[in-house]
């Protein structure tokens, strides 16, 4: 099941079958990087679970603990009892080792795209695979979690991103992110197409983005750090409840402000290896930009995340945060 599921994902190698069985289920190899896995008995208190990786393919810690938890469930020491959709979501960049290609897979998530190339296709493939996989198991509680890690160092390095959607977010799913060993919770303000915006705005499903920690070669990821997460993974895979922990030991942060390129000349003033949730003091100057300025902190400090100045012009270059006390 793996193996036929790699080898066609990355290598374009045709399964020999693009069905079968496994000790406590069935799969479907739907399409490269898109695998789909049924219990042989559901639990009863089962979500409908999608676990999502590489949508940017330099990050590689979430592509090794999704194989892990897959390898586990295939040697039977892991007992599918939810449904489950597995994705890899750009395999070009995965197997170039780069983050995207051509543009940023992770803004495309819109049933209003309309922009062409083999990153959209792909966000329109992804999307389908998720609809259509939420439709054939209807009635469960839905769940989407998409794994990432993060482009430089966090003063919380395992952090995660609750989209912005109407729908609300379980109180215990707090609990089971504090014991997967999440240190903060970043808040969404607004609507940003990515991939767990995707499935909490258009499906209400208990969606987030999680950062696993800093970019590293396959083979140089502190997999140890992230065992809680794996055990979340297989406890919900299982059909069993997860882990809790008091939602309190985690740092909470609402997003005040999107720092956004406007023109070629834009510059972030701030060192480049600025790591995420540093501090910043009213006053400071933050940004410049050809078009729309410069930048400075008000009357309150604020906190920088995700800072990247050599996004495309009309592209998110930075969060600005701030702590939930």
């Amino acid at each position: 099941m793996l193996g036929q599921w790699l080898d066609w994902s990355l290598d374009g190698q045709l399964p020999t079958a693009s069905q079968g069985v496994f000790a406590s289920g069935t799969y479907h190899l739907h399409a490269p990087g898109i695998l789909e896995l049924t219990p042989n008995t559901v639990s009863q208190s089962a979500h409908t679970c999608i676990f999502s990786a590489a949508i940017h393919g330099n990050e590689t810690a979430p592509v090794e603990l999704v194989g892990e938890w897959l390898s586990g469930v295939e040697a039977g020491s892991i007992s599918l009892g939810a449904p489950v959709l597995v994705i890899l979501g750009n395999l070009p960049a995965l197997k170039a080792q780069q983050r995207f290609l051509t543009t940023n897979l992770n803004r495309l998530f819109s049933r209003e795209l309309a922009a062409k190339g083999e990153e959209p296709d792909r966000a329109r493939q992804l999307m389908a695979a998720v609809d259509s996989f939420y439709a054939r198991h209807a009635g469960r509680p839905k769940l989407h979690y998409d794994l990432h890690t993060a482009i430089r160092d966090s003063r919380y390095p395992r952090f995660v991103v609750e989209p912005f959607a109407e729908s609300s977010t379980d109180a215990e799913q707090w609990g089971w992110l504090a014991a997967a060993g999440m240190q903060a919770v970043l808040h969404q303000h607004q609507h940003s197409w990515t991939f767990s915006h995707y499935s909490k705005h258009y499906h209400a499903a208990q969606a987030f983005t999680f950062e696993l920690g800093r970019v590293a070669p396959f083979g140089h990821n502190d997999m140890a750090s992230l065992q809680p997460m794996r055990t979340l993974l297989t406890a919900l895979s299982e059909g069993h409840t997860p882990p809790n922990q008091p939602a309190t030991q985690m740092q909470f942060f609402q997003v005040q402000h999107e720092l956004m390129r406007h023109s070629e000349d834009f510059t972030l003033c701030f060192a480049e290896d600025t790591a995420n949730f540093s501090r910043f003091e009213p006053g400071t100057l933050l940004a410049q930009d050809g078009k729309s300025g410069e930048f400075r902190v008000g009357d309150t400090p604020l906190h920088v995340v995700f800072p990247n100045a050599q996004v495309e012009v009309g592209a998110r270059a930075a969060l600005l945060v701030a702590p939930i006390v």
